[in-house]
């Protein structure tokens, strides 16, 4: 696919009325104003990181019904569900499946050919409310008919280690973004976190070089989340410079030094291939001695991604339903607004608010997919 193609109008439609009673409630209870409200309604807004298909896979989560916080309160898993997300303003997200890495290469492969045909019978039973994007067009078309756009995306890229063609036997092109390791190293490489001592592997494999290649030539995501300092920079060289990387939920050492979280030069080399970082709502990774215990921690990040990577740079990869524990006012998928109303509260012009909501992101995705 030419990345010289132009891309589409990426200007999302303007509300045109005010408030219902069940919007001005969901404010009252966000700390939201109308402005904020205004302004999230005239934005994509696109979550870089939902794990939403994770319930559903395990215990027969009705992703379709509303729920609650349930007896967890919010923590770890029931932050989104269809309804919430349409509440909440969320026009698309990159749905995970996330890989098993304790199976054999063989039945991770099939468990997510069983996976995704799970996910593609979640969307067509919607009834219109959720439709797969492949590219940026697709979005804006998903969008336009007032559908949920979800993009397709494989947590632990040792899902394909068994695939006889790699990414590319991921049918209809179907797939938008791989992360490369998650919490366990791999074939392709070291994962930064402590469970690498697991996997006796140093940096970026010959495999996973392979792998990024192989996710290049399809235009697929190549999701610097999670994988380990060397390996981060060895998948830069092994990276079309032509196309955008991207970390899809992360935090950044700049505020609280982390081994989950990404430094400045990390930040900058995103930035400069034209892709952005997504921050997670994960508090165990973005709270700093200190600081802030509430949508502020989000919104520190936030504008760190800002002033390092510039204003293209910064996005939303909230991890919700990934087994994390957010601020305790982000709980909930309808709490995008609030999040809103505190970086116009820090200041924030809205046109870098809406670039955070979701315009950085579908202007790299219309880079690589357009």
């Amino acid at each position: 696919m030419s990345t010289e193609a132009a891309a589409p109008d990426l200007a999302p439609p303007m509300p045109t009325t005010r408030p219902t009673a069940a919007e001005s409630a969901l404010l009252a209870r966000h700390g939201a104003s109308l402005a904020a409200w205004t302004l999230l309604r005239a934005s994509d807004v696109v979550d870089l990181h939902i794990d939403t298909f994770i319930p559903p896979r395990l215990w027969g989560y009705d992703v379709f019904e509303r729920h609650g916080p349930g007896l967890l309160r919010g923590h770890f898993f029931g932050h989104l569900d269809v309804p919430r997300m349409e509440e909440g303003g969320l026009t698309g997200a990159m749905w995970s499946i996330t890989t098993n890495p304790f199976r054999t290469a063989a039945s991770r492969w099939r468990v997510f050919q069983k996976n995704l045909t799970r996910l593609r019978a979640l969307v067509d039973g919607s009834n219109g409310r959720l439709a797969f994007a492949r590219n940026a067009a697709e979005y804006r078309a998903v969008r336009a008919g007032g559908a949920h756009a979800v993009l397709l995306s494989i947590q632990g890229g040792n899902a394909l280690a068994a695939a006889p063609h790699g990414p590319a036997d991921v049918p209809d092109r179907l797939l938008t973004r791989v992360t490369l390791v998650h919490l366990t190293s791999s074939v392709y490489g070291e994962t930064n976190s402590p469970f690498a001592r697991l996997h006796p592997v140093r940096g970026l494999t010959e495999q996973g070089r392979a792998l990024v290649a192989a996710l290049d030539a399809e235009r697929v995501f190549v999701d610097l989340a999670h994988i380990g300092r060397d390996a981060f920079w060895q998948a830069v060289d092994a990276h079309d410079p032509a196309l955008p990387l991207i970390a899809t939920h992360t935090g950044v050492d700049g505020v609280r030094p982390h081994w989950r979280n990404l430094d400045d030069r990390q930040i900058r080399a995103i930035a400069d291939s034209g892709g952005v970082v997504g921050i997670i709502f994960a508090a165990q990774f973005l709270s700093r001695r200190g600081g802030p215990r509430d949508v502020g921690m989000v919104v520190e990040h936030l504008l760190h991604v800002l002033r390092v990577g510039g204003e293209a740079c910064p996005a939303l990869g909230t991890d919700y339903d990934g087994a994390i524990s957010p601020p305790a006012d982000l709980r909930c998928g309808t709490s995008y607004v609030r999040l809103v109303q505190a970086l116009l509260d820090r200041g924030v012009s809205e046109r870098v608010v809406e670039g955070i909501l979701g315009r950085n992101f579908l202007e790299s995705f219309a880079r690589l997919r357009p």
